[in-house]
């Protein structure tokens, strides 16, 4: 095991975690306490202070009224993010102390804290990860609630009272796990707007002043390490864990840049004007991999993502289906597909996450049709020929779904279960296309 961190220095900090730390300006609202972007964006803006003159601090909102806030707050808002993960087959470990938060602020609590931040100009970023669930529209929110139930709507409050002071807007960067997330918090804060009345200069303000980034995030984060004892030489009740990769595709101007200089650090962010490629490439390399094996997998007994990679057949078989299959159907350079390829298969072996096959076979008919199907479609339609190894793994989820242990909705099960392979292939419902022109080729692994 290579550790990337010096002991002795460890135990100097760790007895200085609650003393002063940097005084630093405030240019990032943070909404959300928990691990993800503790262990995400919170390490990328100590390693900006460390290796650039940005000198920001983030502001922290609890957007929920319980939280971890309070227990952030008796440390000082500091803690330490430990990285664990294979480089070149070896195991390396990170300890870095993060303490770039300035303070919280619980609007539940004290709304008038909360809007208060709209009269700081020099609060540049909005940051988030309220969940898949958080951006979204909810009626029955008012401009005059204390603060409005969805996070869209606290927003907006927020965007309203700055621009009644005059200041300029802000850039988001929403971490959200959906499509377009910049896209879809804007639609929400314009309907919130629209619905109170808030005037046609302040939607004018909304899309002018204001910049809203769809982002692609990818880090395991795996938080407090409860099952486990990390001992650090000090106690840290706000210890996270996460792999070493990590990954923040942004679609906005490349002047972002100029604010916020990852490029001067060596993190593995990318700026550009095409979100799409990056994000089909994790859905159909590293989303599919998982779609492509866990039925089968699950069928051979095997229990976690590790052990499926340490199994020789299964990790030929989905190798096959990435290397073979999967990439010649990508529009990226073949080198940089083949490269991230490996790293999906290192971050895999990682002999510190548990990733437990029965998690990700949750919902798998959908996941399905969104990270697999696709390559396979395209591989016919590219080449003209079918690939093996992508029906098997159809076969393979049908099977799963008829004698094994799926985690879905009651109807799903209960079609896959009663219905023939023709009778499943037909339903548009679940491929959104017939797939009965696959039949012969499907019904072959049956045999």
């Amino acid at each position: 095991m290579f550790c990337r961190y010096n002991e002795e220095e460890n135990r100097k900090w760790g007895k200085r975690m609650e003393q002063t730390k940097p005084k630093r300006t405030e240019r990032v609202i943070q909404f959300g306490e928990g691990g993800f972007l503790r262990g995400f964006v919170d390490w990328m803006l100590q390693i900006l202070n460390e290796e650039t003159a940005f000198e920001g601090s983030a502001v922290v909102v609890q957007p929920l009224p319980q939280g971890m806030c309070d227990r952030l707050e008796e440390q000082n808002c500091v803690y330490t993010h430990v990285m664990r993960g294979l480089e070149k087959g070896q195991l390396v470990v990170e300890k870095k102390r993060i303490d770039v938060i300035s303070r919280t602020v619980k609007p539940y609590e004290d709304y008038a804290a909360y809007l208060a931040l709209a009269e700081q100009p020099e609060l540049r970023f909005v940051v988030s990860n309220t969940t898949e669930a958080g951006i979204v529209y909810e009626a029955g929110d008012k401009l005059s609630d204390t603060p409005p139930k969805s996070f869209p709507a606290k927003v907006t409050a927020l965007l309203y009272k700055r621009f009644s002071m005059g200041l300029p807007g802000f850039i988001f960067l929403p971490c959200e796990l959906i499509d377009k997330n910049g896209e879809a918090l804007r639609a929400c804060i314009l309907r919130y707007a629209a619905d109170w009345q808030l005037g046609e200069a302040f939607v004018r303000w909304i899309e002018q002043e204001n910049v809203f980034c769809n982002t692609l995030v990818d880090r395991i984060v795996t938080g407090y390490p409860k099952e486990e004892q990390i001992d650090l030489g000090y106690e840290d009740a706000m210890l996270n864990t996460s792999e070493l990769f990590h990954l923040w595709v942004i679609q906005g101007p490349k002047t972002l840049l100029e604010e916020l200089p990852f490029d001067k650090t060596g993190l593995n962010v990318i700026v550009t004007d095409d979100l799409e490629l990056y994000r089909t490439r994790k859905v159909r390399i590293l989303n599919g991999a998982h779609t492509a094996m866990i039925p089968y997998a699950m069928l051979e007994g095997i229990e976690t993502v590790r052990d499926c990679m340490e199994n020789e057949q299964m990790a030929a078989f989905v190798r096959a289906c990435v290397f073979e299959e999967i990439i010649p159907t990508l529009d990226l350079p073949r080198e940089e597909l083949e490269s991230y390829a490996n790293s999906v298969f290192e971050r895999f072996c990682n002999p510190c996450i548990r990733h437990l096959c029965a998690s990700i076979s949750l919902n798998s008919v959908s996941k399905f049709k969104v990270r697999v199907l696709p390559s396979l479609l395209e591989y016919i339609r590219r080449t003209g020929e079918v690939p093996s190894h992508l029906l098997l793994s159809l076969y393979k989820l049908i099977h799963f779904y008829k004698t094994g242990t799926p985690t879905d909705g009651e109807e799903v099960v209960a079609f896959m279960q009663e219905k023939s392979i023709r009778e499943i292939l037909a339903n548009t419902a679940f491929w959104d296309t017939d797939l009965t022109f696959l039949y012969d080729e499907v019904v072959k692994y049956a045999d």
